[in-house]
């Protein structure tokens, strides 16, 4: 990637008077971003191994990028979310660089849990072995790497059916995903299997000489009446400037149980743009608990593709950021069944120069009578620099329903911070107390106690 398109853009007068003609400005723009997207395949497809072709899968996500454009804020999904500062970067495609990552340097990753033995680690989207442990693996389920598991021919048609077969796949940055991600993890829960102890997957970003970009893909299928607790986590080994692109699949069966905690806590002054997508069959439950502290831009996709009726969807998520940080959540709940019921609470704690947004979608068509169905954005400013663009949404064509949506952007009450000072508290712990408990309504609800107590003490450490 030589950088070519990020030039100055020429000039263009009319009629010798130095006036700009923004039809030729916004075509230039156009190539620069069209360029720059074909860099990024060029650079993921020349990666993938012999053993993963994956073809059709990959021709047809190839295909995909190249109908589509680098997005840019006259794109209405990417309105508030500008990748210029991205788009400045010339990422270059890296495999994991084991030799230099020891397993010490992964330790503090591991949960404190006593039962929490079950750690999955990619390094740049590359399994790594050796700072994997599943010593308390039960039998009955099956958590590895797609690389090793593709060799198995009883293994392939099962892949080939949940890989990249979950709707939403034309979304630029999830084909660009599909075209080039090089290993996946694989966790395959079968039917009646409930795992006590959470699985934790490990996505660990190692930055070379040159910006570094990693496409991260996840495939989790919890067959029928299974039950599973997954924490995901993307952080990075050490400073310097990298990608993560991420995607992962969830499969939920019939009457199937899954807790997912996803925690982002990248390096600062790194770009993160995650996908996640879950199909959830008849009686399913899936509770999301979407934590984001890191990276100067980040992106999470979350859609939820209901298949089956009387489904039940938690999803709660948190951003907490200050600086420059900017924090994009969009979400999408498509409720195509009756009996579905849904609940969304996110909250955005935004400090300094700042930007959060939120932009929620519940889909309730005809054929979804009797969804129960709420959405609520909380926002707090702490600073008169900080800025959110918030925007939840209901399309409901359905009768006979109950749907609730709402935001919310405040600052700290100066009256409440007045009563706690009247009891004796200064004002630094008053304000320390009332993010501690403006937070703790969605860090309580996740499920593993070492992450809950590591984030409280992140929490309580927000306003010092």
């Amino acid at each position: 990637m030589n950088g070519w398109w990020n030039r100055p853009r020429q000039r263009c007068s009319r009629n010798g008077s130095g006036v700009v003609n923004p039809v030729i400005m916004q075509t230039q723009s156009a190539t620069n971003r069209d360029a720059y997207l074909t860099a990024l395949l060029e650079q993921g497809t020349a990666q993938i191994s012999a053993n993963l072709q994956l073809n059709p899968l990959r021709s047809a996500a190839q295909a995909l990028v190249k109908e589509q454009t680098f997005p840019s804020t006259r794109d209405e999904e990417w309105r508030f979310t500008d990748l210029s500062t991205l788009m400045g970067k010339d990422f270059q495609s890296a495999g994991a660089t084991l030799t230099a990552l020891k397993p010490s340097e992964v330790t503090r990753l591991s949960l404190s849990d006593a039962s929490a033995a079950i750690r999955l680690v990619f390094v740049n989207g590359v399994f790594a072995a050796e700072l994997s442990s599943l010593a308390g693996l039960p039998d009955a389920i099956t958590v590895g790497n797609l690389a090793t598991l593709y060799a198995d021919a009883t293994w392939q048609p099962k892949l080939d059916a949940k890989l990249a077969q979950i709707s939403g796949n034309h979304e630029v940055f999830t084909a660009l995903n599909t075209a080039s991600f090089v290993d996946a993890a694989v966790i395959w829960v079968p039917r009646s299997v409930e795992v006590s102890a959470p699985i934790h997957l490990v996505h660990i970003a190692l930055p070379g000489t040159a910006p570094t970009l990693a496409h991260c893909r996840a495939v989790v299928v919890a067959e029928a009446n299974s039950a599973i607790t997954l924490v995901e986590e993307f952080c990075g080994a050490r400073t310097g400037d990298y990608f993560t692109n991420s995607v992962t699949e969830i499969w939920l069966g019939d009457a199937a149980q899954l807790n997912h905690i996803r925690l982002q806590q990248e390096q600062r002054d790194t770009f993160h743009i995650g996908k996640t997508a879950v199909a959830q069959a008849r009686d399913s439950r899936y509770v999301c608990n979407a934590i984001n502290l890191g990276a100067t831009l980040s992106r999470h996709n979350l859609e939820i593709y209901q298949t089956g009726a009387q489904t039940d969807t938690r999803l709660y998520g948190l951003s907490a950021i200050a600086g420059r940080q900017h924090s994009d959540t969009h979400s999408a709940i498509n409720l195509n069944h009756p009996h579905g019921t849904a609940e969304q609470v996110h909250k955005c704690i935004v400090d300094d120069h700042a930007h959060s947004v939120f932009n929620g979608k519940v889909f309730v068509p005809r054929e979804a009578q009797l969804t129960n169905a709420s959405q609520i954005n909380r926002n707090l400013l702490l600073s008169d620099k900080a800025r959110v663009d918030t925007k939840p949404q209901l399309e409901i064509i359905a009768d006979n329903v109950k749907c609730a949506h709402g935001a919310t952007v405040s600052q700290l009450e100066a009256n409440e911070i007045f009563y706690l000072q009247s009891r004796g508290i200064s004002a630094a712990e008053a304000q320390r107390l009332l993010l501690y408990g403006f937070a703790m309504e969605i860090v309580e609800k996740i499920p593993v106690a070492s992450i809950r107590d590591a984030l409280t003490t992140q929490v309580s450490q927000l306003a010092s």
